[in-house]
């Protein structure tokens, strides 16, 4: 059984603004799916419609194999929610909204274990009113984790959080995804999808342009392996492009970067160059998600992850 599954989802306002298009996609169980795309993409609108916050305009969409908008209730039981912007209330505690929330689902979970967990045990009893944002957020989540859900929706689940509380917020959805649970969760911060996804789908003007692993989908671009050689001096002529599989190269002050087709032809160039020249020092990269994501999205670049804005999806 799919975990999420999405048939021709579309979404429009007031008949002229098109926020998600025809969208078809599939979460497996077990897995953990990042959804990427720029302001405005429609991740925020899919979520929406996915707990029946938003109704769709055509399409359909099915969680944990019920209908997303007529099987509500038992969907809410089954999984945990954080939304984007989580809101709390002010003269209620953290414990109280986890004892809330432990009653309204009938679950025996302990309110210490989850404070615990999500970082907040010495402010268990404070009024949420003094709560900084990230703190917040890491309120909400521990909410999302009550009742050990079988599936996480988590909507820019890092706002607010310094780069400790982004490293734990990781660490937790990795054990999470350990024991069983499907983590569906949308982000601007592409090392954190990185990190964690086993898939990954890019969300652009309402279209879904690209679904797979990241291997996947720099196969499917086909844009090349690069690496780059700081040498002592760079010879008048190098030659480097009559090697097999080097498709492209530049030479920038004492740096020679050459792209390959097939990433062992690196091994070739840095014999070439050898050769030639003295050799200093060799880096050898990877196409990063950075660069298909702005190849998917048509050069729209997400934030960047220092700024820890919140993106309306």
């Amino acid at each position: 059984m799919s975990a999420i599954r999405t048939s021709a989802l579309t979404k429009r306002y007031g008949g002229t603004v098109l926020a998600v298009d025809d969208l078809d996609f599939t979460v497996e169980d077990g897995e953990v799916f990042g959804f990427l795309g720029p302001n405005g993409a429609g991740k925020s609108t899919t979520i929406n419609m996915l707990l029946d916050f938003v109704r769709p305009t055509d399409g359909t969409a099915t969680v944990l194999g019920l209908d997303a908008q007529s099987d509500t209730d038992e969907i809410r039981h089954r999984i945990g929610v954080l939304p984007e912007g989580a809101s709390v209330y002010d003269r209620l505690t953290a414990r109280e909204h986890l004892e809330w929330v432990i009653d309204t689902k009938g679950t025996d979970d302990d309110p210490d274990d989850i404070l615990e967990q999500v970082g907040l045990t010495g402010d268990g009893d404070r009024p949420a009113s003094g709560y900084s944002k990230g703190m917040t957020q890491r309120l909400g989540f521990g909410m999302a984790l009550v009742g050990d859900p079988e599936l996480l929706i988590l909507d820019e689940p890092s706002s607010g959080l310094d780069p400790t509380g982004m490293q734990e917020m990781r660490d937790i959805i990795r054990e999470e995804a350990e024991n069983g649970t499907t983590v569906f969760f949308s982000s601007h911060i592409l090392g954190e999808v990185e990190a964690v996804c086993d898939r990954i789908g890019i969300m652009n003007e309402g279209r879904l342009v690209a679904t797979g692993t990241p291997d996947e989908l720099q196969g499917d671009l086909d844009l090349g392996a690069p690496i780059t050689l700081e040498v002592e001096t760079v010879p008048d002529s190098l030659g480097l492009e009559s090697l097999a599989d080097v498709r492209s190269v530049t030479v920038e002050g004492t740096e020679i970067t050459a792209t390959c087709a097939d990433p062992s032809a690196k091994v070739d160039v840095v014999r070439h160059v050898a050769d030639a020249t003295a050799v200093r020092d060799i880096v050898s990269e990877d196409v990063s998600l950075e660069q298909l994501f702005n190849t998917y999205t048509n050069g729209g670049r997400a934030d960047e992850e220092a700024e820890q804005t919140e993106v309306a999806g």
